[in-house]
């Protein structure tokens, strides 16, 4: 059987091949974001087909450890998605055993407008009442004193994204709740390898969510994850996403505590099956171990994937500096961003529109993508729901209708992002001179 293995495994990576098709600039797509698999990852995800590791186990456990480790936190819980991560985080301040800590109905939570519906959506879910805040442009982060102004006598916690894998103020922000006795949670869906002040993003808060959905720094296909070093929290989290039960129990695993009929919990009977006590309401939000085998095959490369986003962002921000008609992105003072996408705003008094670049851009076969929801004020989902707006979003609205963002993802080459870049160069200065003319 472990010949048999072993020969499949080995006829796997020689199925993945090697080498890369020859960019042809027009014809080759220049994606946004996208996975980027070799043939270590194909063998590791059919290698847990093969053993039919289809539910949460070992490969899951040891992903959970080592991505714990690399962020520097104590717990992580794997997660079905990025979203479900959200979901979990935000769900677990309103756990009973957070006491006269936990957050109830009606409670205020200060976010930001210009962000992805599910860092807030898990507000509503829970009965909460965002608080948008606006952000700047070119770090498309908000700061702590937006945050600071934005707080009331019933503001509980504050969940902002580290917004296209820029950090947003993490230490100031961490201090600034602590001094109010606020919870803190850092979507870092989109800065996993992100650095501020030398720590990375997401050890700042009290929970830090991360996405494993192709798009992000390492792949899944779908996944997610919530950190912690808080072992209440982490023991709320690991509740909530499996089914709500009290047992701590791994599958397959039975009388862990030597006391599983010896409980007695809620209106139950004295010793009713520890295993089928739900102390939370909650959800199955598990991931499996085909997710886990292909994440920890990723993981090994975050260095290599950071590294690679790093020098695509920097190429591109080196080409179009002095480019007219645009607002380039910037680092937040004192970070190392490992960057999701590259940001551009059309000024409003530009000679050309974010829709006639955007349109040039997809012409040339360069994807483009808006700033997710640019204003989530103003979407459907959004209007007549409970909020407060704490000062003006007059960026975010500025963002809505002029920003949009390109790739820079490992997977892009030296041709393919001068392409882009030059691409983006040819169109502002051809307009300038048009306008000039």
């Amino acid at each position: 059987m472990h010949e048999a293995k072993a020969r499949i495994l080995e006829q796997v990576r020689e199925y993945h091949g090697s080498g890369t098709k020859e960019f042809v600039p027009g014809q080759t797509g220049v994606w946004p974001s996208g996975a980027v698999f070799d043939e270590h990852d194909r063998a590791a995800l059919v290698e847990a087909a093969l053993e039919m590791r289809v539910a949460a186990g070992v490969s899951t456990r040891r992903f959970e450890r080592e991505f714990a480790r690399t962020l520097r936190l104590r717990k992580a819980h794997l997660t079905n998605s990025g979203s479900s991560a959200n979901l979990l985080a935000v769900s677990s301040l309103t756990s009973h055993l957070l006491e006269d800590h936990r957050l109830v109905p009606g409670d205020e939570v200060i976010t930001v407008a210009a962000g992805f519906p599910t860092t807030v959506n898990p507000i509503l879910q829970n009965g909460l009442v965002p608080v948008f805040v606006d952000v700047e442009l070119g770090t498309y982060n908000t700061t702590p004193e937006r945050v600071a102004e934005a707080i009331g006598p019933r503001t509980r916690a504050i969940v902002i994204a580290h917004s296209l894998g820029n950090p947003f103020q993490a230490e100031e922000m961490a201090r600034l709740a602590e001094e109010h006795g606020l919870f803190l949670i850092e979507d870092n869906c989109d800065a996993v390898g992100s650095l501020y002040r030398g720590r990375p993003t997401g050890s700042f808060g009290d929970l830090a969510t991360v996405s494993f959905y192709p798009a992000h720094h390492i792949a899944m296909g779908e996944g997610g994850c919530v950190l912690t070093d808080n072992l209440v929290l982490a023991r709320i989290v690991e509740s909530l996403r499996d089914w709500g039960r009290d047992c701590w129990c791994e599958p397959g695993e039975d009388n862990r505590c030597f006391k599983r009929f010896d409980y007695q919990l809620g209106d139950l009977p004295h010793g009713y099956d520890h295993k089928y006590i739900f102390s939370h309401v909650g959800y199955n939000l598990k991931s499996t171990d085909l997710q886990a085998a292909l994440g920890l095959s990723q993981l090994r490369r975050l260095k290599e994937f950071g590294a690679a986003r790093r020098r695509n962002w920097r190429r591109i921000r080196e080409a179009l500096d002095g480019v007219p008609g645009l607002i380039l992105p910037e680092a937040t003072p004192d970070s190392d961003p490992s960057w999701f996408g590259f940001c551009l705003t059309v000024r409003p008094d530009a000679p050309f529109t974010r829709q006639e670049l955007v349109a040039f851009l997809e012409g040339r076969k360069i994807g483009t993508r808006r700033f997710f929801a640019g204003n989530l004020t103003r979407h459907p989902a959004y209007l007549g729901r409970p909020h407060r707006i704490s000062g003006t979003l007059s960026n975010s609205d500025l963002i809505a209708e002029h920003t949009f963002w390109v790739g820079v993802y490992p997977g892009l080459t030296e041709d393919m992002t001068d392409y882009l870049a030059g691409s983006i160069r040819e169109f502002a200065l051809d307009s300038a001179g048009r306008r000039n003319r």
